[in-house]
């Protein structure tokens, strides 16, 4: 049922049909971190990255909160003599003018509409056809205490998939790609709190999760969420103090970016996952004008690998930065 990322192999003396079973279960839910049905060829190699770095670092958590990540490279940047800029709107290029160097941490659909005025019109179809994937429902929850898992080994996982068996993880990630919300969805969820302190009043929990649902979908996912937890956490649902819920255009409200609540910034198959947006990747026709966002190789992530490689092409193309 709970998949953790306290992970080990199996050796040949464990292959017995319930280990096994276990074992796919474990790998489903690692696999459904690709947002692609897992029939679908790519899904595999997210998981294994994924128990890769398991196995190698964990998955950590900042203290504080990920708002700390951003605050720690801003400041880095301004102690090297950037400025940041923020609540401003940039609605088109020209009002960057005088800008040598752009990059923009944008989908494809952000940046037509802010350049696409001065782009090719090859350009501008290639980047019209740039498919997005599925969205998310996302939920925040204020605790009285810990969730009170049936397994109480589970409390010591800063992540936790809850899915149940292969089949049925398998059932929920195919749902969206086909236009439906799984009765039963696979629930990514973390518990912060049990490991940072900053994040709750002393004796309290926060816990936040989501589930995937088509692009742009409108279904309240709140009950079928709450129930996979309360499947197994009983009581779960007694300890919530008060809850948040976005769904997909809350999402996409929240951050342009998230176009119809896709966190990945663009559907992750074969076919997207390598050139992505185009075969340009970073660079576009526009000199100067780069892009860094999940819609570039690797793609989505906590690995800030996109704006590395995007900065990597910029200082390529112009040795004087």
């Amino acid at each position: 049922m709970l998949a953790r990322f306290g992970l080990r192999a199996l050796r040949p003396a464990d292959q017995n049909p319930f280990r096994l079973t276990e074992a796919r279960a474990l790998f489903a839910g690692l696999a459904a971190h690709a947002v692609l049905p897992l029939e679908r060829y790519g899904s595999s190699a997210i998981a294994w990255v994924l128990a890769a770095a398991a196995h190698a670092v964990g998955w950590p958590i900042p203290q504080g909160g990920s708002q700390k990540i951003a605050d720690a490279l801003g400041s880095y940047f301004q102690s090297l003599g950037g400025r940041i800029l923020v609540n401003t709107t940039v609605s088109s290029m020209h009002e960057l003018k005088d800008a040598d160097t752009i990059l923009c941490d944008l989908t494809p659909r952000q940046l037509l509409r802010l350049a696409g005025d001065r782009l090719p019109e090859v350009y501008c179809r290639a980047l019209e056809a740039y498919r997005y994937g599925p969205g998310v429902f996302k939920m925040d929850w204020a605790l009285s205490g810990p969730i009170p898992w049936r397994a109480p080994e589970v409390s010591r996982a800063g992540t936790v998939h809850i899915g149940g068996s292969f089949e049925e993880v398998a059932a929920s990630e195919r749902a969206p790609w086909e236009g439906r919300a799984a009765e039963h969805p696979f629930v990514l969820l973390a518990e912060p709190s049990l490991f940072d302190s900053t994040r709750a009043p002393a004796g309290k929990h926060t816990a936040w999760g989501y589930c995937h649902v088509p692009n742009g979908a409108t279904v309240d996912m709140t009950e079928r969420i709450e129930s996979q937890i309360e499947r197994v956490a009983p009581g779960f649902r007694a300890r919530i103090m008060a809850r948040h819920a976005m769904g997909p255009a809350d999402m996409e409200k929240h951050n342009a970016n998230l176009v119809g609540g896709d966190i990945t910034g663009g559907a992750q198959d074969l076919g997207q996952l390598f050139l992505r947006p185009t075969r340009q990747l970073y660079r576009t026709p526009i000199k100067g004008l780069y892009l860094c966002s999940a819609a570039t190789p690797p793609g989505g992530g906590v690995h800030g690998m996109c704006g590395y490689h995007a900065a990597r092409a910029a200082l390529q193309d112009n040795d004087t930065l």
